[in-house]
């Protein structure tokens, strides 16, 4: 599973640059996280958290979870994000599910894992799409199916998550849940390393692939690039 720091600060910042009407009161808090002024982020969050602000909640999870301004405590970051993923914040459903993937806070769980993790991908959430079709790849609390595999994983790379489109690149390299396709899996394996990802799908397919179709592939990745993921 991956569970990179950094998405949350660029979960944050981006809630903090389109800030709407209704969470005007969280800017403080949420620009005092991004400089990691934790002091500050629980002096305006917790009020707001234990009065069932979901996105408070879903911070203070996090900060506990981390250990950041406080004494890192899963069972108290485990709370904080359950009441968030009731009221049906994706972020803090993302996070429960990967709690219970790490038998964190809570008993190791897959089953409950995949319930809270599929709430967050039908959300839309990258990472949860990309771990749920880690779920289904390795069979963990649901039955293993390479398709439902490559659905997550595809909606995760079009959204330019790195891990997912590597992976995605293995499934098409490996005839997994798809047809098996070197540009394809050339393409997403390109895409990935302009992400920082490695290269090792990328190349493993141009072994197999003529000078024209590597070029097809690096055509076809630059088109989805330049197309925000739209045309893939």
């Amino acid at each position: 599973m991956n569970h990179p720091l950094i998405r949350r600060y660029l979960t944050l910042a981006l809630l903090l640059a389109s800030i709407s009407i209704s969470h005007a009161d969280n800017g403080a808090g949420l620009a005092a996280y991004l400089r990691q002024d934790y002091a500050t982020v629980l002096r305006e969050f917790r009020p707001l958290a234990e009065q069932g602000d979901a996105l408070a909640q879903t911070i203070l999870g996090g900060m506990y979870e981390e250990g950041q301004g406080v004494a890192q405590d899963y069972n108290t970051a485990f709370n904080w994000y359950s009441k968030a993923a009731e009221q049906g914040h994706a972020l803090a459903q993302s996070e429960l599910g990967f709690m219970y993937v790490k038998g964190q806070g809570v008993a190791q769980d897959y089953k409950a894992a995949g319930q809270w993790l599929s709430k967050a991908a039908e959300q839309g959430d990258a990472e949860a799409q990309y771990n749920l079709g880690l779920m289904y790849a390795k069979g963990l609390g649901v039955l293993q199916d390479y398709e439902a595999v490559v659905q997550w994983y595809s909606k995760a790379a079009q959204q330019g998550h790195a891990s997912a489109q590597n992976s995605l690149g293995i499934m098409y390299y490996g005839g997994l849940g798809v047809p098996q396709d070197y540009i394809r899996a050339h393409m997403w394996a390109n895409l990935a390393a302009s992400n920082g990802k490695g290269t090792e799908i990328r190349d493993l397919a141009a072994e197999e692939m003529t000078s024209a179709a590597i070029q097809k592939a690096q055509r076809l990745a630059r088109t989805c690039l330049e197309s925000n993921y739209k045309d893939c």
